[in-house]
């Protein structure tokens, strides 16, 4: 073992096919390396396993019912590298809130893994990574897709297709992103059964907001690679009209992206599940960005974030 193990991860923000994704539509997500995560590990020779957060403090087998994936992952983790006998404290450490659709648990599940085995000094490949990490996401999200803990270890964007690995993509775009927290958690699972309910009750209508979502992923990533900023704003700004007539957007998150845009912003949206969690704005310049986050906050943003998409 070494005297520290560490592992770093990231938040993740849906750009684009959130919803249509799951019918089958393309989605494209990018890491946030600017929203940090961080898990470190400490020996101690006194029998304790302690674990150190902001949603806890204390012995492992204290955790709470809403860290039991954790403490699933920790256990896996421990059983995998034979550790049974040793004793530590671990800290996590994040910038990502929770329930905003940023990926905090997947995010958490990425650092505890690198954690142990950069701990035990083991080697460590993706997919041992990925299948890892999914003990934690599967107790926290029933039947997770992937992409969260997919995009919470990668560097490059990802083309993802429900069922499919998520496939890098390239980007050379030169602008800044302001994420802002409406302060409301998200309600994924209502908004997936309201759109559900819109297919039952108007399926042309709604598989053509799906189908329309689809082709302005497929715009998002042409223009994504082709630093063609201003298009892609654009781009953004309709899809979350599509959202809206999706039924997943609420009151907050369409008061942001207003006040995004009249505040200078290219484009502009929801992102993840909606119904409250986090917004988005592109914006060319970090002078802008940080103008505009001032802007999100006094109009009752709860948090702001900007991250460089160079």
């Amino acid at each position: 073992m070494k005297s520290k193990g560490i592992g770093k991860s990231h938040a993740k923000i849906i750009l684009i096919g959130e919803h249509s994704v799951v019918y089958g539509q393309p989605a494209i997500a990018l890491p946030l390396p600017n929203v940090a995560e961080k898990v470190t590990i400490l020996p101690r020779t006194d029998g304790h396993r302690l674990i150190h957060s902001s949603y806890f403090d204390g012995d492992l087998n204290g955790l709470p019912d809403k860290m039991h994936g954790v403490a699933k992952l920790i256990q896996t983790l421990v059983d995998h590298l034979d550790g049974n006998r040793d004793y530590w404290d671990l800290t996590i450490d994040s910038d990502l809130p929770a329930e905003r659709g940023m990926g905090s648990s997947a995010a958490t599940a990425i650092a505890l893994v690198r954690a142990f085995f950069d701990y035990y000094q083991k080697p460590l490949d993706r997919q041992l990574l990925l299948r890892l990490a999914a003990v934690e996401e599967e107790i926290t999200h029933r039947s997770p897709s992937g992409l969260d803990a997919a995009t919470a270890a990668s560097s490059s964007p990802l083309w993802f297709v429900r069922g499919k690995v998520g496939t890098p993509i390239p980007m050379h775009l030169q602008a800044t992103m302001v994420i802002a927290d409406t302060g409301i958690a998200g309600a994924t699972r209502e908004a997936v059964t309201a759109v559900h309910h819109l297919l039952e009750e108007s399926p042309t209508k709604t598989h053509a907001c799906l189908d329309q979502l689809g082709l302005l992923t497929r715009q998002a990533q042409s223009a994504l690679q082709l630093n063609e900023v201003a298009k892609l704003g654009k781009i953004l700004l309709a899809a979350h009209h599509e959202l809206q007539r999706l039924q997943v957007s609420d009151q907050k998150l369409d008061q942001l992206v207003e006040v995004a845009m009249a505040n200078g912003a290219l484009g502009a949206k929801l992102t993840g599940g909606g119904r409250g969690g986090c917004m988005f704005a592109l914006v060319k310049t970090s002078a802008q960005a940080r103008h505009l986050a001032a802007a999100l906050i006094s109009a009752g943003a709860r948090k702001t974030w900007l991250q460089p998409l160079r």
